[in-house]
């Protein structure tokens, strides 16, 4: 007899957990914290699903500019300030001029670095601050040789990453015809 009650207790105790599972899966599942989750779940489903059935258009990327190599003189380097027609942005770091139009974002108009934009940036890397030299020719002669040291690491990271130009004019200084001088290496 108590093992015939005991069994009906548990197979009662069995059906009345099984109705609780159910209802408290129930519960858990329309709670409003689940419900956003399963909104948002199969908001991105749906996000996925569409985007495999978009077309994708081409994006016009516009020609690269052709390269310049020339020497310039401070004047001549100003004009290169990211806000001309073509938006090519020079700057120069102990006497090579970089094209760094390719980081406009850092160096163009509106970047954090926008001072050194057509102008020689080495005191301004090479002391930290944030400002180039307004001068008609900057002589860093004065710099210490932590200075100097701090400029030629970033004139190394700049020959790294951006073409060459040219060199900055001292004044009276003359240009380097490289015309002339690619001539000279093809007909070697």
């Amino acid at each position: 007899m108590i093992t015939q009650s005991t069994s009906t207790a548990c197979k009662t105790h069995t059906l009345k957990m099984a109705e609780t599972d159910t209802s408290s899966f129930w519960d858990e599942l329309t709670s409003p914290l689940n419900l956003v989750l399963i909104f948002f779940i199969v908001y991105l489903l749906y996000k996925i699903i569409r985007s495999q059935f978009e077309t994708i258009e081409p994006v016009n990327i516009p020609p690269p500019m052709p390269k310049l190599r020339k020497d310039m003189t401070v004047a001549e380097l100003k004009k290169y300030d990211g806000t001309n027609e073509d938006g090519r942005v020079l700057l120069a770091v102990n006497s090579i001029i970089f094209d760094v139009t390719a980081g406009k974002r850092f160096y163009g108009p509106g970047g954090p670095y926008s001072a050194f934009a057509g102008r020689d940036a080495t005191r301004g890397l090479a002391t930290g601050q944030v400002a180039a030299s307004d001068n008609e020719y900057d002589d860093i002669s004065d710099l210490g040789a932590d200075e100097i040291a701090s400029a030629k690491e970033w004139e190394d990271q700049f020959r790294e990453k951006y073409h060459i130009v040219g060199k900055l004019l001292k004044p009276g200084e003359t240009p380097t015809n490289y015309d002339e001088e690619t001539d000279d290496k093809k007909s070697q």
